[in-house]
């Protein structure tokens, strides 16, 4: 794993109530021992900015890419652009998480994360592992919960922007994928955080902003 994340560290971030898990049965027996899905059971994910999928009730299994997009078909992605390398079995990986509009799925052969968006027709490397994806999770939820404005509302905000930015160069020297362009998902929600948005109204900076 690219990052050391403990649960430990979780909990005490976020508290135990906080931290989602999926349990080994949610995954295909192909998949259920791969490193990215120990993770996800014994370390888990923050909830907020990042949702795990539920398993279906009955088979208390996670669906499949084939299963929530439509547009696959037996050539492979029919109308998908920016594969990556995805590979033609990938409508058997199992889909995970939900990130902004896109399914988040896990490769069990390289243990990477893609973000599968049916809107855009796109499927693109995330993460290059797990640990990555709960990496970046933590800091923007931490951000979220914990930034206050406590002066001078621009330069407040140019503050704002520095601790997305400080982010996202701390995370592309280890891991380029999740903000290797302005198109990902993670870019997106970095530059809806830098703006003032996805705080609740709960929060330090929320109270500000929303009165």
């Amino acid at each position: 794993m690219l990052f050391d994340v403990t649960r430990g560290e979780l909990v005490a971030l976020f508290g135990a109530e906080r931290i989602a898990t999926l349990a080994t049965s949610a995954f295909p027996p192909a998949v259920a021992d791969t490193e990215g899905a120990r993770f996800l059971r014994s370390v888990g994910v923050p909830t907020g900015t990042l949702l795990l999928r539920k398993p279906d009730e009955e088979s208390g299994r996670l669906p499949l890419v084939q299963e929530v997009l439509d547009v696959l078909d037996l050539d492979g992605f029919q109308g998908f652009e920016d594969l990556g390398d995805a590979s033609p079995d990938a409508g058997g990986w199992p889909v995970f998480g939900w990130l902004l509009n896109a399914h988040l799925a896990l490769a069990p052969g390289t243990g990477k994360v893609y973000a599968f968006d049916a809107d855009e027709e796109t499927v693109r490397e995330l993460h290059t592992d797990v640990s990555s994806l709960v990496q970046v999770t933590l800091r923007f939820q931490r951000l979220l919960e914990e930034f206050a404005f406590d002066g001078d509302e621009e330069a407040e905000f140019e503050r704002l922007e520095g601790e997305v930015e400080r982010i996202r160069q701390e995370t592309n020297g280890i891991d380029a994928l999740p903000f290797r362009d302005d198109e990902t998902v993670w870019s997106v929600v970095g530059e809806e955080i830098a703006a003032g948005g996805r705080f609740t109204g709960d929060s330090p900076a929320g109270r500000s902003l929303y009165g």
